[in-house]
């Protein structure tokens, strides 16, 4: 149930056992805050991290203990890793998934022995926390209160909704985020060059490394698995070739060891506009394919989802406005959804919104309404506003005539009155033209209707 790790200056911390046969991302993990990607803003100098991992630093009372939350590969197992290097540590390790309640008393046993017999700290590191029973993490509580382990715990669920009250209370919650392409990126340099990885046996090209860096999508292990996968295919080739070839691995191999065929696009260049371009433009135009193509080349290129649901939200109001107002509560909702349940599965709400925006009816007449608005003030129109529809209820307003002939509209027929609310010389102006498209064809004949009424027409 759980695995003892010995830790020494020059190798990564693995089991005794096995260490030719580590992962690559296994035998990068960092063995100082130093040598971790990303997470910045966890690690500046004087930061709870900072202090817990450094064993000079720890108070007479002992260290914290810590939830970590964070998306796949962002660096939670490597962060207990690190903190567990301090000298007069042991390292123990539970899965939520196969250790019970049992398991975790042992360990707070063996921990206080440990403490009170030998004066070494136990570091507790849990894996997905989310996945423990209430009675088992009641069973960490001891442990935790009293010191007797410093408990890492990592989680991919939001701690407030699966860990309990006393836990939580009683541990430093850590927020982790997915690191960026420039985190990712110098990871793979790093593991390309240092003697625990491929030891600079093989050069990367430029195309290989920004597909390496485009399939990660923010996840280091998933870089550091698909880095090592490739260099195989890349090593492979090169014993194979007849003519001398580079020791470098090439974008081919990439392709071919992820089965996964490289997507021009650029988050930061031409293909990022021309793409998001082309998407919109087929939803505005109905052609729910090429918008579903789009949004695949997208997600298969690793864009940020919270950008994509945005420009839906943008097209909904857009393109669609009043012809299907319901769009833009899809629109809403799905980027809603994308927040709380990330990637991969976030795709599935945004295709369903793609689909909902694509075959709607649309109609641009509610924003091109508000612009037509918008050039009349900006003209120097509609600068006076009607006596009557002016605040009458601070003193003295009424003698200005504030107020004064208003009408109710609710004590009208149908809730309507016949009166003025445009400005004087805005009274005949038209500025929202329904279409006959959707919702907008019943729309239109309400409006006229409802323009008769009040205008006295």
């Amino acid at each position: 149930m759980s695995d003892l790790f010995d830790f020494s200056d020059d190798e990564v911390a693995q089991p005794r056992a096995g260490r030719a046969r580590a992962p690559l991302a296994v035998r990068m993990r960092p063995r100082s805050l130093d040598e971790v990607v990303g997470q910045q803003h966890l690690l500046g100098e004087g930061s709870p991290l900072r202090r817990l991992a450094n064993a000079a630093s720890e108070s007479a009372a002992g260290p914290s203990s810590v939830i970590l939350w964070g998306p796949p590969g962002t660096g939670k197992t490597t962060l207990a890793h690190v903190i567990a290097r301090g000298p007069g540590r042991s390292f123990v390790e539970l899965s939520a998934i196969t250790a019970g309640v049992k398991d975790v008393r042992r360990v707070m046993d063996e921990a206080l022995t440990a403490r009170d017999l030998h004066g070494r700290t136990t570091v507790l590191f849990l894996d997905e926390i989310h996945r423990f029973t209430k009675a088992q993490q009641d069973a960490l509580l001891p442990g935790v209160e009293n010191r007797w382990v410093v408990l890492v715990a990592a989680t991919t669920e939001n701690p407030s909704f699966s860990v309990v009250s006393p836990l939580l209370s009683r541990s430093l919650l850590l927020t982790l985020q997915p690191l960026g392409d420039e985190d990712i990126k110098s990871l793979i340099e790093r593991a390309m060059l240092d003697p625990r990885g491929l030891d600079a046996s093989l050069e990367i090209s430029e195309e290989a490394l920004d597909h390496l860096v485009r399939l990660a999508s923010g996840d280091a292990r998933r870089a550091l698995t698909t880095l090592e996968a490739a260099a195989g295919v890349a090593l492979e080739r090169l014993e194979h070739s007849a003519e001398p070839a580079l020791p470098r691995l090439e974008l081919v191999d990439a392709e071919r060891a992820i089965d996964a065929a490289a997507v021009r696009y650029d988050r930061a260049g031409d293909q990022h506009y021309d793409v998001i371009s082309a998407f919109i433009k087929s939803i505005r135009g109905s052609d729910v394919d090429a918008a579903l193509h789009y949004l695949a080349r997208m997600i298969e290129a690793g864009e940020d989802p919270r950008f994509i649901a945005r420009r839906l939200i943008i097209s909904a109001s857009e393109d669609i406005g009043m012809a299907d107002p319901t769009a833009l509560q899809t629109a809403v909702a799905a980027a809603q959804a994308v927040q709380l349940i990330g990637m991969p599965e976030g795709r599935i709400p945004l295709a369903e919104a793609v689909v909902h925006l694509a075959t709607a009816p649309k109609s641009n007449a509610a924003y091109l309404g508000l612009d037509a608005a918008i050039a009349d003030i900006r003209a120097g129109q509609g600068t006076t506003i009607p006596l009557h529809l002016r605040d009458a209820h601070y003193p003295g307003s009424k003698q200005l005539g504030h107020g004064k002939g208003y009408i109710y509209a609710h004590d009208e027929p149908h809730s309507v009155a016949q009166q003025q609310y445009a400005p004087d010389d805005l009274t005949a102006k038209n500025y929202y033209l329904p279409t006959s498209n959707g919702l907008e064809r019943e729309l239109a004949a309400r409006v006229e209707k409802l323009r008769g009424i009040i205008r006295g027409d």
